[in-house]
Formats: structure tokens, C-alpha cells, sequence
């Protein structure tokens, strides 16, 4: 038992991550959204990621969670909290769970609210105003993504391959008092420290009423994802990784075994078993020889609360979340069939396809020798290519207006500055180094676009120096593909030969052997390049990304209808943009090999296999390409471009922009 579980313990390190990984995608996600609350504006809303990735999770077809809610509104759970706020800029609603089931509860607005969409979803009871969660999910669950469909209290739906689940919720800073009881039963876990921390950040309240609720449609569920996320954050590596054997197995095995049964039990459920295991020291000692005795320990749980239909909420026990699914005849059938795999033992571990190998080759290598020791799991490689992935996000700007992305910039710049300060880890310090250069190339391009049209020489000569220094100084802090930053402000400045040079010296770092792209990278020549180098180094040398543009701020003229069209940023593969770029630039100089940018473009565009041209990123790739055509005059070849950019996944959002240029070409055509 022991040898096996250190080989499962190796194995599920392999496919959920050791504990390095797991500790920088939460990292990577914790600061990134430290920053964005701290300069979302208070009539904004707020984004938190949850859920499976937000625990530090990437297993294959795992969705991504978002939770919104306005930042100028709050929950509160008795009315002697309304005193800590400002009712002249936040909003008021007071929890009322009198007539709820546990873990539920209506909720009340107490002071007027400029929000259209929770004006509209008010119902009256009693004489009072309460926000009804059917007609606010109704209202609000495509508002993310258009083409989402409602999923319990959530809009679902997918861009590309990745699926995605948005709840739209309100915020409580208050520990509702039905979880009281949770605080109390704390002893040995979490620790003390961990439960303030809880407490102190309180919960949300999601759009979705219980099914025998008297009030179904006008209810609201008690969530404490962000609880449960710190909980799990809490956790050691061995019963992190048994929370994900039990996801894998409940996915693998126990959804396998029926139709009629494979949607009675989610991964929920099994994040709940493994709170209680935890909290009632079922398993005194968690370490990989124990694994499968924890995992073993988690099911016999599973199966005494399927056996008595009884699943009780970590928070709220009294809310038992077996009700509504699993009772009568598919209570008894779920029963049996998991009570036959209890029956087979750890052998029933052999019906995963994920897990069958690693027990496989402790069954016919015995004395094989195995290290624990996750640390030496991965290569330098492996690492820096997962840091890259997780470090990729873009800083977005939300406002309507220019002067307002200007005031999000100097809250940036003071957040940062606040930032450094702090004794931060060496993935956050990698981070807000990346966030850093992205907010010097915003910040460049706004003061270029405030003094461009002054007619100040001298205000325009200041300028344009700041906004050099800032884009140089963004490169060193980034990644190669950082450089186009300044080879696109060249250009909008109509410096074409600066510009050019810039785009030369950049071929030549993306035309290095070990250059790490997205998940793709030479391992031995990139160990050889720069293995055991600074971070700072590596991404200076061999790792590049993707083009942002955020939506307020122009970069190319020639990209303006793309961004408009868009709600927040515009991504450009990056070989994509150095053609574009050296099209747009020997346009004014050569117009030989301004056919010779355009011909290497349309070889990308055509033929690439999604090396170099994502397929997420295949709709902008034919849209500039047909922006390069038009300009040509070559009409018809734009149009079969622009008539391509729809065809494929709309990940940009770039349609009504799409649809604009072919009405021009279909115009100039019939001229």
C-alpha cells in the first residue's frame, strides 16, 4: 500500500501539478487580481476568478470561473452594519433569510441604485423592494460573453476549446451568521490565522434559489468561494492531490458507470468530502506513503452520505446539498454502484485511464525505487514554460473615455509602487514585473495620443522623449516581443526607417532556435541558452508573446474599427504583427519589399498549423490580412479575407468591425 501510493503520489504530481506549479498559478492569480481591485473604480464592477483553476488546478477540460459583482453595492446581515458606509456612494441590500432553507436567502435593497439591471429585476413583497435572482440572472448572464446560455446561477458557454461558467453575485464584508457555527468547529483546521482571513473577507450571494425554497425565484445562494479557495490554499501538497484523485476518479470512474447516475455527484462534492476528512483529523498524518489511504478514507465518507442521502455543506451543515439530486430510486441506484467499487477496493482505481499505469507498474516492479520528492519532478524548462502561461494577462481598460484609462494608469503606477514595497515572492515579484512593462506601453501611448494634436512643438518634443524612454524601458523589464511596442509607436509617429530597424533587430531574437511561444520551446537549446540565467534575462533573450492593445488606446490608425469593436483588448500573435508592421512601414519607402512583407504575411496567414498563428487568433490574423490587401487595392483578395476572419472563432470579437470593411470593399467594388 505504501509503495503504491508514493507511486500515485508521483503520478498525480505529474498530471495536477507538484507543489512549485500549484504555487505560482495561485500566486500569478492572486496578485493579478490585487492590482485590478485596487484600481477598478467604485462604480466598476469587480472580477474574481473561482473554482478548480483559481485552487491551483489546470486538469484537462477543467473550466474557467469568473464571479462579477458591482463594487459600489453591498450585502449586509443585520442593519446595524449600515453604518460603515457611505450610502451617498454604495448601495445597500440587506440579506433576509427569515422564510430561506439554510444556506439561502432573499435579498432586500434598502437604498436607491443607479444599476439598470438590478432596477429592473426589483419584485414586491410585504412592501418591500427585493432583487429577484431568476430575473437578474436572466438580465445579466450573457452580459460577459453574448453567446452564453444559463447554467444554474451561471452564464456557460466556450471560446474556442475553453469553456467558461460567469456568475454575476453581490458582495457581502460580513461572515453570515447561519456559518457561525463553522467558525466554532475550527480547532485543528484551519489554522487560526486562516480562519480570520476567512471571516474578515465574508462571503457572496450568487443568483439561484433553492428548488423547495417558497421562494424560488426571488432567493439567493449564501457562496463562499472565496473561502473555499483559501481553504484549499491551506491544504498540504498530499491532500491537495487527493482532493484531485477524487475529481479524477469522480470523472473517470464513478460518471462511467451509468448515464442515468453520471450527473448526481460534482467535483463539488468532492471538495466537500475532503474538508471534512480534513477538519475531523479522519487521517492523522498526510504524506504520499498515506494517499490512497486518504483517498480511500474520502470515499467511505462519500458512500455513508450517498447511503443516507445526506451531503452537509462544510459552512452550513443544516443545508443538506443531496436534497433535490440524489433521494429516492437514483439515491438507491448511485448507492449500488458506488458500493461495488467499494467492494473491489483500491482496485477500482484500475478504471481510470488517468491513474491505471502508475499503480500498473508498482504491481509488476515491486521493489521499484521511487522518489517523492516533487522538487526534482520538473526541469528549469517545464517551469519557466508554465510560468510563462501563467504570467500571461494584459492590464484592460475598462472606461469609456481617455481621461479616465489616464487616471487607472496613475493608480497603477501608485499601486505598483505600493506593491514593491511589500516582502513579495519571487513568482509575484515576476508578475508585477510583466504587469510593470504592460503599463509602461499604456502609459507611452496615452501621452503620445494627449500632446499629438496640440500644435506645442515643445509640449510634443517632451512627450514624445517620455514616451520613448517608457517603451525602452518596457522592453528591458519584458519579453522580446516587447520591442514591436516601440516599433509600433515608430511608426504612429512616422519614424518608418526607426521603426524598421526595431522590427529587424527583433527578427532576429524570434528567429533563435531555443525561443520559448506559448507552450512551444526547443528544451535542449533553450537549457543551453539560458538555463540558470535571471528571469529577467530569459525573457529578454527567449520568450516572447502575444500583441496587446487595449481598447482605449490607439496604437494603429489602421486597427482603430477592430478595437472599437472589441470590449476590452485586442490579441495579435506576434510573427503576425512583425509582418503587419513591415508592411505598414515599407509601404512609405519600398514598395518592393512592401509586396515581399505582404507575400510572407499571406504565407503565414494560409498555411500556418497553429504553430505560429493560434487558432484563437486565426479571426485577426485574416482580418489583417485583408487589411493589407485593401490597402493594396487588391479588393477582391480583402474581401475573400474579411469573409474568412468570420469563419473562424470569434475569440476577438472583432465581427461588427469585420462587417464594416466588406460593406467598404463590396462599396468600392460595385464603384
Amino acid at each position: 500500500m505504501q509503495h503504491m501510493s508514493e507511486s500515485v503520489f508521483v503520478g498525480l504530481c505529474k498530471i495536477v501539478g507538484t507543489s512549485q506549479q500549484v504555487t505560482f498559478r495561485r500566486e500569478s492569480r492572486d496578485i493579478s487580481e490585487m492590482v485590478e481591485r485596487r484600481v477598478t473604480p467604485n462604480n466598476a464592477f469587480i472580477k474574481m476568478m473561482s473554482g478548480s483553476r483559481r485552487e491551483g488546478f489546470r486538469l484537462e477540460g477543467s473550466d474557467y470561473d469568473f464571479m462579477f459583482w458591482p463594487n459600489n453595492h453591498r450585502v449586509i446581515i443585520d442593519m446595524s452594519q449600515s453604518e460603515y458606509y457611505n450610502t451617498a456612494n454604495t448601495a445597500l441590500i440587506l440579506s433576509d433569510n427569515f422564510e430561506s432553507p439554510p444556506g439561502f436567502t432573499l435579498l432586500q435593497l434598502l437604498t436607491p441604485t443607479t444599476y439598470r439591471d438590478i432596477y429592473s429585476a426589483l419584485v414586491r413583497m410585504n412592501d418591500r423592494a427585493y432583487i429577484s435572482s431568476s430575473i437578474y440572472r436572466h438580465l445579466t448572464f450573457s452580459s460577459i460573453y453574448p453567446n452564453s446560455t444559463v447554467h444554474g446561477p451561471c452564464g456557460t458557454g466556450k471560446v474556442g476549446t475553453l469553456e467558461y461558467d460567469t456568475a454575476h453575485c453581490f458582495v457581502c464584508d460580513f461572515w453570515p451568521s447561519s456559518a457561525s457555527s463553522w467558525i466554532d468547529r475550527c480547532h485543528s483546521w484551519p489554522i487560526t490565522e486562516v480562519v480570520h482571513d476567512i471571516v474578515r473577507n465574508g462571503c457572496h450571494f450568487v443568483a439561484i434559489g433553492h428548488p423547495l425554497g417558497i421562494h424560488e425565484n426571488e432567493e439567493w445562494r449564501i457562496s463562499f468561494s472565496q473561502a473555499e479557495y483559501k481553504l484549499v490554499y491551506s491544504m498540504n501538497h498530499c491532500q491537495f492531490l487527493t482532493y484531485g484523485l477524487l475529481k479524477i476518479f469522480l470523472k473517470e470512474v464513478i460518471d462511467q458507470q451509468s448515464e442515468e447516475t453520471n450527473k448526481l455527484l460534482c467535483s463539488y462534492h468532492m471538495k466537500t468530502t475532503v474538508f471534512w476528512v480534513i477538519q475531523n483529523n479522519t487521517l492523522p498524518y498526510w504524506c504520499p506513503q498515506n494517499l490512497l489511504t486518504g483517498f480511500w478514507v474520502c470515499f467511505k465518507l462519500l458512500l455513508k452520505w450517498v447511503y443516507k442521502g445526506i451531503c452537509p455543506n462544510f459552512f452550513i451543515p443544516q443545508n443538506n446539498m443531496f436534497m433535490t439530486k440524489v433521494n429516492g430510486s437514483s439515491q438507491n441506484r448511485l448507492f449500488l454502484q458506488l458500493h461495488e467499487l467499494y467492494k473491489k477496493g483500491l482496485a477500482c482505481l484500475l478504471q481510470s485511464s488517468s491513474i491505471r499505469s502508475f499503480i500498473i507498474d508498482v504491481l509488476y516492479n515491486p521493489r521499484l525505487s521511487i522518489c517523492t520528492d516533487d522538487r526534482f519532478f520538473l526541469s528549469e524548462v517545464d517551469l519557466d514554460r508554465e510560468l510563462v502561461i501563467e504570467s500571461r494577462f494584459g492590464i484592460i481598460f475598462q472606461q469609456p473615455s481617455l481621461t479616465k484609462a489616464i487616471q487607472r494608469v496613475e493608480q497603477l503606477i501608485k499601486t505598483v509602487e505600493q506593491l514593491v514595497e511589500l516582502p513579495l515572492t519571487h513568482y509575484q515579484a515576476i508578475i508585477l514585473q510583466r504587469l510593470t512593462a504592460r503599463m509602461l506601453q499604456s502609459t507611452a501611448f496615452i501621452n503620445s495620443n494627449m500632446y499629438t494634436n496640440t500644435g506645442v512643438n515643445k509640449q510634443m518634443y517632451i512627450a514624445d522623449k517620455m514616451s520613448c524612454h517608457m517603451l525602452i524601458l518596457a522592453a528591458k523589464f519584458g519579453g522580446v516581443s516587447d520591442m514591436l511596442y516601440i516599433a509600433m509607436y515608430y511608426y504612429k509617429t512616422f519614424r518608418y526607417r526607426e521603426a524598421l530597424s526595431v522590427i529587424e533587430m527583433t527578427k532576429v531574437k524570434l528567429s533563435q532556435p531555443y525561443l520559448m511561444y506559448r507552450e512551444h520551446v526547443d528544451r535542449e537549446r533553450y537549457a543551453e541558452a539560458v538555463g540558470g540565467q535571471s528571469w529577467s534575462t530569459k525573457m529578454r533573450q527567449a520568450v516572447e508573446d502575444d500583441i496587446i492593445l487595449n481598447r482605449e488606446i490607439c496604437f494603429i490608425s489602421e486597427l482603430i474599427p477592430e478595437q472599437q469593436s472589441r470590449r476590452s483588448c485586442l490579441i495579435i500573435p506576434v510573427f503576425l504583427m512583425v509582418h503587419f508592421l513591415d508592411f505598414l512601414c515599407y509601404r512609405h519607402i519600398d514598395t518592393t519589399l512592401s509586396k515581399a512583407a505582404l507575400d510572407e504575411l499571406q504565407v503565414l496567414v494560409h498555411h500556418d498549423q497553429g504553430l505560429y498563428v493560434p487558432d484563437l487568433h486565426r479571426d485577426i490574423s485574416w482580418e489583417i490580412l485583408g487589411i493589407c490587401q485593401q490597402i493594396t487595392g487588391n479588393l477582391q483578395a480583402a474581401l475573400y479575407s474579411y469573409q474568412q476572419s468570420l469563419t473562424q472563432h470569434p475569440s476577438n470579437g472583432i465581427q461588427t468591425a469585420t462587417h464594416m470593411r466588406i460593406q467598404d470593399v463590396v462599396s468600392q467594388l460595385n464603384n
